[in-house]
């Protein structure tokens, strides 16, 4: 039906999407920034960049058709590995020689210098955080369409933030009104970050559909899901701990380098880079700090958000390098953290970096999860498996992230005239359980059934505003907002119920579903009240008819979700074959309204962080960049038998932040398991004198290890 390319992209008119956060590189002068267009002319960035858009009337003809598509290749040199991209050895941009896009700094750079200065002892380590990608259950999609009649695009699509892209594409790319495009996103099978915005396909679909006056379908196979989607992670941390002669931390010292990919296009591709460094000192009162990010640029996929965005990065600089501080100092890792831990009488606490943790029971949280783990038991399995001929580790990491970032998010309560409810909500479900969630807090609230509750999202032209799921705040913010709108419609029922039970407003209670007169029997339920609000002519003059309110949330500061994890793994030496015995974690999510959802969420976490401990990675050929990892069969991912057992204990000190005192659970477990594991198998290794290895722990390279200490 069409072939297009970049020249047709750029004869329409298309805009592209531009990063907002304006950083500085290395010499003072602006950040460098390349947005992608769509669809690339004259140069491919990376293996997988799309120049030409096919579209037939069905899936086999548009793959014919592609074959036929004729491109003339001219090899240039590639740098895909972070170290080599970071010291210029080729360009990803002419005009960017030394491929630094930005550079972020934050804490006081003076002070740690001076805590440096006069330490008793300095611990510095070097680690390498894998490139990974989310594989979500159901890769991405699109379909666009256009209406003549209206001038007015829709796009179905698998997005986190269906009102944020249809800002995107309506300002930046297509320059028109809002209300000319409509996003639709249903239920997405898994987003973790990956699913954001603003890619390449959204704006062709569309485009593509007012071309040819029909709708386009793209859907991403699994095969070039690695290829066409953001990756994540891809970090090099050089980090150093300064401690004084009685083992306290004096100051934390990293420099990192955080592969962002080929092109820089939004906030979105620089988010995990900077946002959460303030983490980066942990659970542990540490005076001083200061880290420096370097934002280098290579022929790969842009990197964005994924489950934790920054948070298991500084999770594992920070845990790592307690452990190795341990075993250089001759010291037990977990007296090490019970000297420097934040107490909770220490409560709100100001950290290094400026930020405040306003609540919370990190000692508690470590106590019970060495209990949980039965730490004191772990000297006998390890010599049980030694006599079997096998390593046997124990790790533990000290988790705390900042989650639920002030930023607006909306919600709407119905009551229709029959009575029933229905709640719109600007969060975007993707698996998370928002329809319980939110049905829950309503339900509570109202005193009703929650299977009585209708639940919207995901439709802006249903949901009139809403940023989005993204860095645990659905429940946290969005919650909060439902809960507000829940209270005007309380106040308004009273109202309503004052009215026709004869009583004055200040006099009606309302509890369980039912207002009442205070000090009397007489009462009416809010399904009653809800109809009689339709109920025009029998109203009162000045009182609107109808029961439905909206409300947006900003909190005041980010919340501080926070956990202790400890596990325990097994390793066969003559294999390098890592096997997870034993997980135990306790959670302080602060309030928890669902039980279920939340070890939910920290069980498909923890996984997540177990898979990239020890076997996923994007692995790219140095010379080509060509992807090697492009399949399961390449890019292995974490089964049933790869896990184990999951305790999980939550330990709720609820925040004063929102009414509801929640602090957010969606990344949780991944924060927590990454250091957690990777400890585990290093301790293990320990045993045969391995001092360093970088993640993933396969048993190639762990095997390798092995036989690298043997020989020296």
């Amino acid at each position: 039906l069409a072939v297009y390319t970049g020249a047709d992209i750029a004869a329409a008119g298309l805009g592209t999407m531009t990063p907002a956060v304006q950083r500085k590189r290395p010499d003072g002068t602006p950040m460098f920034a390349r947005s992608h267009p769509g669809l690339v002319s004259g140069w491919v960035r990376y293996v997988g960049d799309p120049f030409a858009l096919v579209i037939a009337e069905s899936l086999m003809q548009a793959k014919d058709a592609a074959e036929l598509v004729a491109v003339e290749y001219h090899d240039l040199p590639s740098i895909t590995d972070t170290a080599q991209a970071a010291a210029g050895k080729e360009a990803v941009w002419p005009e960017c020689p030394d491929n630094i896009s930005n550079v972020f700094e934050a804490g006081d750079a003076v002070t740690t210098e001076a805590a440096f200065a006069r330490a008793a002892h300095i611990v510095r380590r070097r680690y390498v955080i894998s490139r990974v990608y989310a594989h979500f259950m159901e890769p991405r999609g699109v379909i666009g369409d256009y209406d003549p009649g209206e001038d007015r695009y829709t796009l179905y699509a698998d997005v986190q933030y269906p009102h944020r892209v249809r800002n995107a594409l309506a300002n930046k790319i297509f320059k028109i009104p809002e209300n000319k495009i409509r996003v639709i996103a249903g239920d997405v099978g898994g987003g973790f970050g990956t699913k954001g915005w603003q890619y390449p396909e959204h704006r062709l679909m569309l485009w593509a559909a007012k071309m040819l006056g029909r709708p386009v379908k793209w859907t991403c196979e699994r095969q070039e899901a690695i290829l066409a989607d953001e990756h994540a992670r891809d970090n090099i941390s050089e980090a150093e701990l300064a401690l004084d002669a009685d083992n306290r931390i004096l100051a934390l010292r990293v420099r990192t380098l955080a592969n962002v990919g080929a092109y820089v296009s939004s906030d979105r591709n620089l988010l995990a880079t900077f946002t959460n460094v303030s983490t980066l000192v942990g659970v542990y009162d540490i005076a001083a700090a200061h880290v420096h990010v370097s934002c280098v640029m290579s022929n790969s996929n842009g990197t964005a958000p994924y489950r934790g965005a920054g948070r298991p990065e500084a999770m594992y600089v920070i845990e790592r390098l307690l452990d190795d501080a341990a075993r250089e100092l001759n010291l037990d890792p977990i007296d090490l953290r019970r000297k420097n831990i934040i107490t909770a009488d220490a409560m709100p606490y100001k950290s290094a970096f400026g930020r405040t943790y306003d609540c919370g029971e990190f000692d508690v949280n470590m106590e019970r999860v060495l209990q949980l783990a039965d730490r004191g038991g772990f000297d006998a399995r390890r010599q049980d498996s030694g006599t079997r001929g096998k390593l046997r580790g124990f790790g533990f990491a000290n988790a705390i992230e900042k989650a639920a970032s002030p930023g607006l998010e909306f919600a709407e309560i119905r009551f229709n005239p029959s009575g029933s409810a229905m709640i719109l909500m600007g969060s975007k479900n993707q698996g998370q359980g928002h329809e319980t969630i939110f049905r829950q807090i309503v339900a509570e609230r109202f005193g009703i059934d929650p299977s009585e509750i209708q639940y919207i999202d995901g439709d802006t032209d249903r949901v009139a505003f809403g940023i989005g799921t993204n860095g645990s705040r659905s429940t946290v913010i969005g919650g909060t907002a439902l809960w507000q709108a829940a209270d005007k419609i309380i106040a308004k029922g009273k109202k309503v119920a004052a009215h026709f039970l004869e009583a004055d407003a200040q006099d009606i209670e309302f509890s369980n579903g039912l207002f009442t007169v205070a000090g009397t029997d007489r009462g009416m339920s809010l399904t009653e009240a809800a109809k009689s609000a339709f109920m025009h002519a029998k109203l009162p003059p000045g009182l609107e008819g109808g029961l439905f309110e909206t409300s947006t949330f900003s909190p005041t500061a980010e919340t501080y979700p926070n956990g202790a994890h400890a596990c325990e793994v097994e390793i066969d030496p003559d294999t390098g074959q890592v096997d997870l015995l034993s997980y135990a974690v306790v959670d302080d999510v602060g309030t928890v309204i669902n039980p279920v959802g939340l070890k939910g969420q920290i069980h498909g976490g923890i996984a997540q962080g177990v898979g990239q401990a020890l076997m996923e990675e994007v692995v790219y050929d140095r010379d080509s960049g060509q992807l090697l990892s492009g399949s399961f069969m390449d890019y292995t991912m974490p089964r049933a038998d790869t896990t184990c057992a999951i305790q999980v204990e939550s330990n709720p000190v609820p925040t004063k932040l929102n009414p509801l005192g929640a602090k957010g659970a969606g990344e949780a477990g991944t924060v927590g398991a990454l250091p957690a594991v990777m400890n585990a198998v290093l301790d293990a290794l320990a045993t045969v004198g391995v001092t360093e290895l970088d993640m993933p722990a396969t048993s190639e390279r762990v095997w390798q290890a092995i036989q690298g200490a043997k020989s020296e």
